[in-house]
């Protein structure tokens, strides 16, 4: 990696600019750690296929405004905030809006800033580069805790509601979750931006689930067409845990999500699934990481992708089974439709066994319109946007009848038949 194209001096001034606080010594620690890392570039294996510039060129111009100051907020109640029925946590472009921590019983959540011990930090995680950067120019972050046995009402929504008017905007935004033993909860993470300026949004999310915890965690991507998001989801079991994870890409010109599970308990399960529709210009680069640290743990994965015009998708899903971890189940898959010629996916599951004993599973197709069935749709009286839509619908429906949280199924459903329309409807776009 390389930090030659991102302006270091900006950065170290803007990192000293930040607020003198209990977060200013990890601010320190994580900027002079990124200063020798850097932003990841293509060189980079898991980057190979995923170029940063545009987000480096973004960000130079923002720390050249010397304002690191969260834009704004406040701003209106979005839709889906009264389409869905959860306990919602707002994030504006980096900006919690604390009005909203009143939460049910069981669950308490608090701004890192309002937390007065050093060893309260210890635990966020700044191994990667982008979770540096996260760290480094991190205006507060929000930790949330489920207490033991507790049975969630119903979903805890964190909306990440950004926007960028004139000059460009960069953003952090970072959410600890502590699920203690025995408990059960919802979350939905929610990404929604507007504005004609440029923006880049960088999240880190959290999750330390604790002895025979059940946790399923939807995240909905639907940001504006030239907005730029990376996100970083790190996940620990212990023994007996289940974490089920349900995401959905709808917008955004380059999207990055990172998912690392490490499953540190013995019979702990985890469950990915996506589904990314792709248009004109649009890059989406999904990376998954399964560590089984001990056996038996159980791992399945599902992602599937529908890409029209000149768009180009990643899927990279690597599960480790480390040596001990007998008796493990890990399973990925990861399937595309391609409705153009100029569409490209990159695909590449991956199995690492150090263990006896194990059961695992990996495949990939990639593949265009089954003409045989687009052809009987035709003459059962259907033209061929209809009988396109009926297809991909077909297709999308699997990674929906995989959603768990139910709260949320009629409003993804509405997305997904909305985006399809603008992907088929044009020339692969709006």
């Amino acid at each position: 990696m390389t930090n030659a194209a991102f302006n270091l001096v900006l950065f170290d001034h803007a990192v000293s600019a930040m607020p003198v606080d209990v977060l200013s010594e990890l601010r320190k620690t994580a900027a002079a750690r990124f200063t020798e890392s850097g932003f990841p570039t293509t060189r980079h294996e898991d980057w190979r296929y995923t170029n940063m510039a545009r987000a480096i060129s973004l960000s130079n111009d923002w720390l050249a405004n010397a304002d690191v100051s969260p834009h704004p907020t406040t701003g209106p109640a979005r839709s889906i905030q009264s389409a869905i029925d959860a306990h919602w946590i707002v994030i504006r472009n980096g900006g919690i809006e604390s009005d909203d921590l009143s939460l049910p019983s069981g669950v308490s959540a608090s701004l890192l800033s309002d937390n007065d011990s050093a060893a309260s930090f210890e635990q966020i995680a700044i191994d990667d580069p982008l979770a540096q950067l996260n760290a480094a120019l991190l205006i507060d972050g929000l930790k949330v805790s489920i207490a033991p046995g507790s049975i969630v009402d119903k979903p805890i929504g964190f909306l990440i509601d950004d926007y960028a008017g004139g000059d460009a905007v960069v953003a952090q935004s970072r959410v600890l979750i502590d699920v203690q033993a025995g408990a059960t909860v919802q979350f939905i993470e929610a990404h929604i931006s507007t504005g004609d300026g440029e923006h880049y949004a960088n999240n880190v999310v959290q999750i330390d689930l604790q002895k025979n915890t059940t946790v399923d965690y939807l995240r909905i991507q639907q940001r504006a067409r030239h907005h730029i998001n990376t996100n970083n989801l790190l996940v620990e079991l212990a023994a007996g845990a289940t974490f089920r994870h349900c995401a959905f890409d709808f917008g955004g010109a380059l999207i990055r999500n990172d998912i690392t599970a490490r499953m540190q308990g013995r019979n702990s399960n985890v469950e990915m699934n996506g589904l990314y529709l792709a248009g004109d210009q649009q890059h989406i680069d999904n990376h998954t990481r399964v560590d089984h640290l001990v056996g038996p743990s159980n791992s399945n994965e599902e992602y599937r992708g529908i890409l029209n015009g000149k768009s180009r998708c990643v899927f990279n899903g690597k599960a480790i089974v480390h040596r001990g971890a007998d008796e493990t189940d890990a399973n990925q898959q990861n399937h595309n439709l391609l409705l153009s010629k100029e569409a490209e996916i990159d695909t590449k599951p991956e199995l690492e066994i150090y263990a006896d004993e194990v059961k695992c599973s990996h495949g990939a197709t990639v593949g265009q319109l089954d003409e045989t069935a687009l052809f009987y749709l035709r003459t059962r009286g259907l033209d061929l946007d209809e009988a396109t839509r009926l297809i991909t619908r077909a297709f999308a429906a699997k990674i929906l009848s995989l959603l768990t949280v139910d709260a949320a199924h009629e409003y993804v459903s509405g997305a997904i038949d909305e985006r399809l329309d603008d992907l088929i409807g044009g020339s692969g776009d709006e």
